[in-house]
Parts: C-alpha cells; sequence; structure tokens
C-alpha cells in the first residue's frame, strides 16, 4: 500500500529520501513520498521466480540484476543525484552500466524493470511509473499480476511502449534486450 507523506506540499529529492527512518520503504514519484507497505507472500513468490531465472542467465555476464529495496534514481535533464525527485523500488532491475552503480542503487536508466503489481500499487505501477519509465528510456518495462497469473510486457520502440505483449501462467517470454533469454512463466506462477 502506498501512502503519501502527510507534510506541506512541496517536491521531495533524494537528498531528503536519505533522512529518512532506514527501516522504512519509501520512494518518491514526481517529487511526492510514498511509504510502502510489506508485500504479499504471492509477490515474493513471483518475484524470486524471476529473480531465479534472471540470476542464472546472468551469471558470469556484464548485466546485473537487483531486486528491492533497491534505489531507483530517474534523472530528468541533468539533475545531480541528490536532487532527483523520482526515486523507485522496482521489484526487479537489469542494470549493464556498473558505472552507474551508487550508494544504495543506481542512478540512470536501467535496462529492463519488473514491478510485481499489488492491489495497492496497481495504479501507480500501471499509470505513473509506466509513464516514467517510458519517458526515461528504459527498454522493457515488465507490470506481472500474480493474481490472475498474467505479465504483460511492453517494449520500447521510437520512444514509445505501445501495446504489450500479453503471457499467461502457461506461456514463456522471451526477453528481447537479451539475445537468448526465455522466461518460464510456470515456473514463476508455480504456487
Amino acid at each position: 500500500m502506498f501512502v503519501p507523506l502527510p507534510k506541506e506540499y512541496r517536491k521531495y529529492t533524494y537528498r531528503d529520501y536519505m533522512t529518512w527512518p532506514e527501516d522504512e520503504r519509501w520512494e518518491i514519484i514526481n517529487g511526492t513520498p510514498y511509504m510502502q507497505a510489506a508485500p504479499t507472500w504471492q509477490h515474493q513468490a513471483v518475484l524470486l521466480g524471476l529473480s531465479r531465472q534472471f540470476a542464472n542467465y546472468l551469471q558470469n555476464k556484464t548485466c546485473n540484476i537487483f531486486t528491492s529495496p533497491f534505489d531507483l534514481r530517474l534523472p530528468e535533464n541533468d539533475e545531480e543525484d541528490e536532487d532527483v525527485i523520482n526515486v523507485l523500488q522496482p521489484d526487479l532491475v537489469v542494470v549493464c552500466d556498473k558505472s552507474k552503480l551508487q550508494k544504495t542503487g543506481y542512478f540512470g536508466v536501467p535496462e529492463l524493470i519488473i514491478e510485481v503489481v499489488s492491489p495497492a500499487s496497481g495504479r501507480k505501477d500501471k499509470i505513473e511509473k509506466f509513464n516514467l519509465y517510458e519517458k526515461a528510456g528504459v527498454k522493457e518495462y515488465w507490470l506481472v499480476e500474480p493474481e490472475e497469473k498474467v505479465a504483460m510486457v511492453f517494449t520500447l520502440h521510437d520512444k514509445s511502449y505501445g501495446r504489450p505483449e500479453m503471457y499467461s501462467e502457461n506461456d514463456s517470454v522471451k526477453v528481447s534486450i537479451f539475445e537468448d533469454l526465455i522466461i518460464d512463466l510456470k515456473l514463476v506462477f508455480s504456487y
């Protein structure tokens, strides 16, 4: 569940974020902070199933996989790290430029992001984060829904995601950013 920080309206930055309690999970979207609740067990099962397959594939390769909590700072224009107003906690992130790994996460645009959608996060994942990731140029964005056991995969073409490829629990997904990675959704939705 996302709960906005109850303070006077102003745009918050990564500089502010770094002063907040470490035992709480926060995101900042367009300068507005949101506290995150603990995910469901189904969410965690899906995340583990995806992470395992990506991690096995990426072993000894130049790209890395990270799971939340992981501070993804998406700069707009030429913002400095501390001034970024978009600090996100994607469920799964694939990065290939290790020089942008800094502090508690990544400062820049990753190659792939996966959000495991919950009832509390659906609106943010499907609208606000979708728009941020598309604008930033994230090459591939997945929305995975544990309850329905479906995955929607958006691939960036001409600076736009367009229509997603839709997959069910019995399908396999060819990951577009890698030549030979196929994710078996049976293993992801095996709960």
